[in-house]
C-alpha cells in the first residue's frame, strides 16, 4: 500500500481501512502467539501500512488518533 494512493481516499474510506487493518494486525499477532503463522514478515508490513494510514490521516484532518 503506497501512501499516494492513500491520499486518494477520503477521511471516512480511511478510518475504515484503519479499523480493517488493526483487526488484521490482532488476528496476525493471536496467530503468531498460537505457533500458526506462517508469514511472520506480514506482521511488519501490516504495521507499516498501520503508520501510513495513521499518517495520511493526520494530514487530512490534523488530529491524533
Amino acid at each position: 500500500m503506497k501512501a499516494a494512493d492513500l491520499r486518494d481516499l477520503t477521511v471516512e474510506e480511511l478510518a475504515a481501512k484503519l479499523k480493517e487493518m488493526s483487526e488484521e494486525l490482532f488476528n496476525l499477532k493471536f496467530q503468531h502467539q498460537m505457533n500458526q503463522l506462517d508469514n511472520t514478515a506480514r506482521l511488519g508490513q501490516v504495521k507499516k501500512d498501520i503508520a501510513r494510514l495513521k499518517t495520511v490521516l493526520r494530514e487530512k484532518t490534523g488530529r491524533v488518533w
